[in-house]
Order: C-alpha cells, then structure tokens, then sequence
C-alpha cells in the first residue's frame, strides 16, 4: 500500500503547462512532514520529504529524500520502512539518479535508476532480484523529482476540469499520470484557514483503491504548492494525509 503513498504524493505538487513564468517554489534545506490517518482516527504513519544540494559527478544537484513508516496499532500488522532518494538538475529538473529501498510487510525492493540522456536509456540495478536492465525513456521524472518539476510551473490559469498530464518512470516502467482539476477550496488547518487548489488523479482501481476518482487532493494556492492534505478511499477504510510540520520554505507559507 505505500508504494501507491508514495505515488500519490507525486501528484500532491500539481500544476499545469499552459504558463512558463519561471517561479521558485522551493530551495534547499526545505523539509516536510506527513502524518497518515487510517479512516480517520488511527495514526497509520508517517512521511518525510527533504531537499538539499549535493555534489553528483562534479556537478552540484538537488538531492530530494523521502522516508516513510508506519507507526501505533497498524505497525503490530503492516511494517513499512521506505526510503527514496533522487538527484536531479537545479535548473530544468531532470532526474540523474534514483534510488528506492523498500520493506513493506516483507515485500522488498532495493533498486538504483541511473538516467543516460546521451542513450536515452534508463539503467536499473536490482538487488533484491540481482539483475540489471536497461530501459528506453524520453521526459520523464522519476517518483521524487516529479515534486519539484511539477510544482516550478505556474498554475494561474488553471480552469475546472483541466487535465495535467506527466510521465513518471517507476519499477523500470514509464506511467502514464492524469490529473483533474476541480476547484479552489478555503481549507482548515492546524495552521489556520489556508487557500487552496483541488485536484483529483485518475488512478487504477482495484487492489488498493475502490473506484478510478477515489482521492482528492488539496494544494497550497502559493508560490510553494506545497501539498496539505489528501484523502483516498481504499477497498479496505480510507487515508488521509495531512501536513504536520514544515520548516525550510522558498516562499512565505499563508494562512489566516
């Protein structure tokens, strides 16, 4: 189930292509951190996004980590232990490198995605399954560094009903995502009345989530697009998602 968390978490950090005005909506040493409800009172767990500079190859990056775990009653049945780490360029924010070590209640992934733009080949190392593979790609992100690339573009002209539209590499596989716009929303939240920006992805149903529109999401209307809340329906309850802590930010956080 995190993994599918996590892949919501992408599309927390929504937007459109329709305007190209340069906005800097995050910096390093930002730092963000979730707290996951299970049908909304049992704490399921938590996430922690992280950005910081790094030296790659010579080359100083963005370095993005997301860490995730679960926590209280639903620990005792479903562990979760996950950590993501991408590296991606300051200025375009295409991905170099992306590393995910996962324990999901004993279901594991230990892999490293390094991105060739002069191949145009995706190369994977899988150490839980020991083999290597290589993989044709053309502008994608991967599951991090779509935070970033998404939230850089401005989202003034979004209209209800717009759809977003963003490639995302994942388990040596390029997904299509499609996201919905709905609407704005003033939202209450522990930091106060915050304005708002409301999507909703089309997702698979099935397995984990009941139907195709089964998550919402709601979106800091600022220059950070920070994601504040989520909330799914799953086959099994619902999760939700809120913002908890946050310190690190490119832009005043509002509120009132």
């Amino acid at each position: 189930m995190k993994k599918y968390i996590l892949l919501l978490f992408t599309v927390f950090f929504l937007t459109t292509t329709y305007s190209q005005e340069k906005i800097v909506a995050f910096k390093s040493g930002e730092w963000l951190r979730y707290k996951m409800s299970y049908s909304g009172f049992l704490r399921a767990g938590t996430a922690v996004l992280e950005l910081n500079e790094k030296d790659l190859n010579g080359k100083k990056v963005f370095y993005s980590k997301g860490t995730g775990w679960t926590s209280g009653m639903i620990k005792w049945f479903f562990e979760v232990d996950d950590l993501y780490e991408s590296y991606f360029d300051k200025d375009n924010v295409k991905p170099y490198l992306f590393k995910r070590k996962i324990d999901e209640g004993g279901y594991k992934k230990n892999r490293i995605t390094s991105f060739n733009y002069d191949s145009k080949k995706a190369y994977i190392q899988d150490f839980s399954e020991q083999k290597d593979t290589s993989v044709a790609f053309s502008n994608v992100q991967d599951m991090m560094s779509s935070f970033y690339f998404l939230r850089n573009i401005d989202t003034k002209y979004l209209v209800k009903g717009d759809e977003i539209k963003l490639d995302i590499f994942m388990d040596s596989q390029v997904y299509p995502f499609k996201l919905r716009f709905l609407g704005k929303e003033v939202l209450k939240t522990n930091f106060g009345k915050v304005n708002t920006l409301i999507f909703r992805p089309i997702v698979q149903s099935g397995r984990v989530f009941k139907e195709q529109e089964s998550v919402t999401l709601w979106i800091t209307d600022d220059a950070n697009k920070i994601p504040i809340k989520m909330g799914a329906s799953l086959r099994v309850g619902s999760l939700i998602a809120e913002l908890e802590g946050y310190r690190g930010l490119a832009n005043p956080f509002q509120s009132f």
